[in-house]
């Protein structure tokens, strides 16, 4: 059997929405402990993960998207919270609340242009946790 490794981190998303880059926290978990799967969780359930290019758009451009899909001004049968809270809670039917990510060596092995990112659209909650687990392999 093999063992596994996990951590509970907290982040702080702010009242805005958001697309945070969680890559070198996840760096910093899996260095040193040899090959095996990066799984990251979040326990929400008004957030995602989404592995994604930051920095050129991409970001800006999901949560544009989001908003499209997903209106705030839509009549929403969830309604407690801000207004359009009931998006929130059908966000991760779109970006689930998981990601796993295969380690080599104690190093990710994401492709060059690619961020391990939570989304967060919730703006009623800045306080997020984000577990990050090791399964040897």
């Amino acid at each position: 059997m093999t063992p596994l490794d996990s951590e509970l981190i907290s982040v702080r998303t702010g009242t805005r929405e958001v697309v945070l880059d969680l890559t070198s926290r996840c760096e910093e978990f899996v260095s040193g402990r040899g090959d095996g799967l990066l799984h990251v969780f979040v326990p929400h359930a008004t957030a995602g993960l989404a592995i994604l290019e930051t920095g050129a758009g991409s970001d800006t451009d999901l949560l544009r998207v989001l908003e499209e899909l997903l209106p705030r001004n839509f009549a929403w049968r969830h309604r407690h919270g801000t207004p359009g809270h009931g998006r929130d809670h059908v966000l991760p039917a779109i970006i689930p609340p998981y990601a796993t990510v295969p380690v080599l060596d104690g190093r990710l092995t994401l492709g060059t242009w690619q961020s391990i990112c939570l989304v967060d659209t919730n703006v009623d909650n800045p306080e997020r946790q984000v577990r990050l687990s090791f399964l040897a392999g």
